[in-house]
């Protein structure tokens, strides 16, 4: 089983990427996340990789970060969830965001997701809200009671033009030095951007 790949990128679309490994090409199918999140041209990147057998094909599928490839993997063990609607969900929502929307039985914020209905995201919750409950959160995650946590952060620096990945990335990164409340949170991941 392929659990990684860090290659030169041949090619780049939209939900797939082509990694030259050791000569070997790698096509890779991706979330949207991951696909705005690669760098232009030929860099190399590292991706977290799910192997996925069926009878007629060996499909791999790429994530930039260890979380998300854990929340397509839990995505892909509910009943009628295959690992293309799991790609479309993780392109509409960040890693983080479909945890929270699990957890908190938010089956609303499903619905508004391409290609997810009211009993798919009824599913997912009824079989995953337990499992992720019993986790704990993911890597540098912020539990807070009411409105102004970690997703509005996320928000605002979308909303800066950063991208959803690098905007969660920069949060958890606020989290792992300490940040706690909303201003904290802002200034570190601001200034976890100004390194990058």
């Amino acid at each position: 089983m392929i659990a990684q790949l860090t290659g030169r990128i041949v090619k780049k679309t939209f939900n797939h990427v082509v990694l030259d490994v050791g000569g070997v090409g790698y096509m890779v199918t991706i979330p949207l996340s991951t696909f705005t999140a690669l760098p232009d041209g030929d860099g190399i990147v590292r991706l977290y990789v799910h192997t996925h057998v069926r009878e007629d094909a060996i499909l791999l599928f790429g994530f930039l970060s260890e979380e998300e490839r854990e929340i397509f993997i839990d995505l892909i063990s509910v009943s009628g969830i295959g690992p293309k609607l799991a790609t479309t969900i993780l392109s509409g929502a960040s890693a983080g965001e479909v945890r929270s929307y699990i957890v908190a039985g938010n089956i609303t914020g499903f619905v508004g997701l391409p290609g997810v209905g009211k009993k798919t995201a009824e599913r997912i919750v009824l079989e995953l809200k337990e499992k992720l409950a019993k986790r704990g959160p993911m890597d540098g995650e912020i539990h807070r009671e009411g409105a102004g946590g970690p997703a509005d952060v996320v928000e605002a620096l979308v909303n800066l033009g950063y991208t959803r990945t690098q905007a969660h990335d920069a949060v958890r990164e606020a989290a792992r030095d300490g940040a706690t409340d909303l201003g904290e949170i802002l200034k570190g991941a601001l200034k976890a951007l100004s390194k990058w």
